[in-house]
């Protein structure tokens, strides 16, 4: 912060709050704040009723409980009223930064992720092996999908059955499920609906779940029954892809290369225009955080990044195909964090 400029930093609901404090806020209409001044310790503002869901860490940040009737604004302007340059949260709900930007009017306010990014996207030791648990408990739900009947479901039952098999395999909860059956799979986020799984569908299975706090997400593509000749060029396409970019990552690597190295092999076969979003992205206490892989990012990869690595090719009112690992960047080059198998997986 002192190297930056920055006097406090001003850390409302989302994925800044554990990073520090260990603590997730609900995303109430009622303020949280953590107070973090570059020159003392920090404060936690917060609901007085959510208090006792919160373990102080003395000498590290403390509690300032705000009752119904008290302005929590006011609390947080007093306790950076000499701070001249804030960062602020990106999750901040705009009524609270328009409400301290009226409190402190003599203050400078700017992205608090533009610092606590750089931290957060370098996982140490502890962070890493959580991020290995939820991907372990990915892969196990992976190998209970070759054992599942898909035809006969609705996109959304499928779906929920997912979810449980998240939890049930360790995740302390199930994040989404995206289930993409026939010409739905043409679309990367498609929402399941009541589409109902038939022989001879491509199906798109994309998840992930929170795992002590660190997320999992993985894509492996299906197909009920015999996979034709042309579904089959399109995974190989995929899968050589996606080599191609865990191959490409590493140390020192500028993410941009990752992305180029996956969009090369599609572009090479034919299927250039129907891959239509980045190779990746990080992940933490986020399920989709920096570093991102895509053209222009340019920043290099350093050891203790750990991001997603899922090109995807999708032919509209066809199918879709997308296949997703994570890795983790180490001094020597990359770790894939999942190990479900890769190829096109045939179910009934």
């Amino acid at each position: 912060m002192t190297a930056r400029g920055v006097d406090a930093l001003l850390l409302s609901v989302g994925a800044d709050l554990p990073y520090f404090t260990g603590y997730r806020a609900m995303p109430l209409e009622r303020l949280t704040m953590l107070v973090l001044p570059v020159d003392a310790p920090a404060t936690l503002v917060l609901p007085a009723f959510e208090a006792p869901r919160v373990t102080p860490l003395p000498g590290v940040f403390s509690l300032e409980p705000w009752e119904e009737t008290d302005d929590p604004l006011s609390l947080v302007a007093g306790l950076c009223r000499s701070a001249r340059r804030l960062g602020v949260g990106d999750t901040t709900w705009s009524v609270f930064l328009l409400g301290l930007q009226s409190s402190l009017a003599g203050a400078e306010f700017s992205a608090a992720s533009a610092l606590v990014g750089e931290l957060r996207r370098r996982k140490d030791a502890g962070e890493a092996d959580l991020l290995r648990q939820a991907g372990a408990a990915a892969d196990r739900v992976v190998a209970r999908l070759d054992h599942t009947r898909f035809a006969g479901k609705t996109e959304r039952e499928l779906a929920a059955e997912i979810a449980a098999m998240v939890v049930a395999e360790g995740h302390e909860s199930a994040a989404f499920s995206i289930v993409a059956s026939g010409p739905n799979g043409a679309s990367p986020h498609h929402e399941a609906g009541s589409r109902v799984i038939s022989p001879g569908d491509a199906v798109v299975v994309d998840f992930g779940g929170r795992l002590h706090g660190y997320h999992s997400d993985i894509t492996r593509t299906f197909f009920v029954g015999d996979p034709p000749a042309r579904v089959r060029k399109v995974h190989a396409v995929v899968a050589a892809a996606q080599e191609a970019g865990v191959a490409a990552s590493g140390p020192g690597v500028p993410a941009q290369e990752v992305d180029r190295a996956a969009r090369r092999v599609i572009a090479a076969a034919g299927f250039g225009s129907h891959f239509t979003h980045r190779t990746g992205h990080g992940i933490g206490l986020e399920e989709h955080e920096a570093p991102y892989l895509v053209e222009g990012n340019a920043v290099p990869l350093e050891p203790g990044m750990a991001f997603s690595v899922e090109p995807g090719v999708y032919l509209p009112g066809e199918f879709g195909v997308r296949l997703e690992d994570i890795v983790l960047v180490t001094g020597g080059g990359v770790e894939r964090l999942n190990g479900a198998p890769r190829h096109l997986h045939s179910v009934d």
